[in-house]
């Protein structure tokens, strides 16, 4: 299994990126996926997750009404649209592929992302 993110970039407070996780190796649209980020000094925290069907999301309360996850089965790609970015979402930010739905999303051992960097400064 392969998961690649991509995206990552340096903006100002207020900016937007888009987050993409291409993924490979497996059947994408099978598995709940995340979206999660680890700042330096801090543990690895999950932002988003979505179901298998995309029906249901879940999001941690810091980014409620910023970030949007989303996921293109046809293209077996999940993404994370963020917006009004603040300093305090500087991490890592790395994907996921997992089961028990969004709220209880659960990462498997072997299917996570390599990362990528999301800077926010001004």
């Amino acid at each position: 299994e392969q998961l690649v993110e991509s995206g990552g970039d340096m903006v100002q407070p207020g900016g937007s990126l888009r987050l993409s996780c291409t993924t490979s190796g497996f059947t994408f649209s099978s598995y709940a996926m995340a979206w999660y980020r680890q700042a330096p000094g801090k543990e690895r925290e999950k932002v988003a997750a979505i179901s298998n069907t995309g029906a249901t999301t879940h999001y941690v309360d810091s980014v409620k009404g910023r970030f949007t996850i989303s996921r293109d089965d046809a293209n077996n790609t999940l993404y994370l649209q963020m917006s009004n970015l603040k300093p305090e979402d500087t991490a890592v930010y790395y994907c996921a592929a997992g089961r028990r739905g969004a709220y209880y999303f659960t990462p498997y051992d072997k299917m996570w992302g390599q990362g990528t960097q999301v800077t926010v400064s001004s």
